[in-house]
């Protein structure tokens, strides 16, 4: 439980580390939605470093899969329905908010915005909620 922790730990740091090095070096918050959602904009002039920002997040995703396999696991125990089904929640979800937990939790609150923090209170409400159901309904399997 303590490597867990501390690997959550390191994990947490070197995003904000990331985060605060793409606002002060770049003027640009690391909000997940927000640099995708400005690809898929027509006229978008500083897609290269969004492009760069998405990649490295992929090449990391790869490296950590090779040298760690077991941190990256599909989950098993769901349907592939209830997996697209909870990914479009989450769209939704990003759309109404007009951010992603990310961008609201990690870089909105470092920067005081009431905005933010009132979207990842309602993020975090609505998962605890959710789990809650869930498990109180299905057992924990849906």
């Amino acid at each position: 439980m303590l490597n867990s922790i501390i690997m959550a730990t390191i994990g947490g740091a070197l995003i904000g580390l990331a985060a605060s090095l793409l606002l002060i070096g770049a003027g640009r918050i690391a909000g997940i939605s927000g640099i995708v959602g400005a690809l898929t904009k027509p006229g978008t002039s500083d897609r290269s470093w969004r492009m760069l920002f998405i990649g490295g997040l992929l090449v990391g995703g790869l490296i950590i899969l090779s040298v760690s396999p077991s941190a990256i696991a599909a989950p098993t125990d769901r349907s592939l329905l209830t997996i697209g089904a909870a990914g479009l929640l989450v769209g939704v979800g990003t759309r109404m908010s007009n951010g992603c937990t990310s961008g609201h939790g990690v870089c909105g609150l470092s920067r005081l915005s009431g905005r933010s923090l009132v979207a990842t209170l309602s993020f975090m409400a609505t998962g605890f909620a959710t789990a809650t159901l869930i498990q109180v309904i299905w057992g924990g399997q849906l």
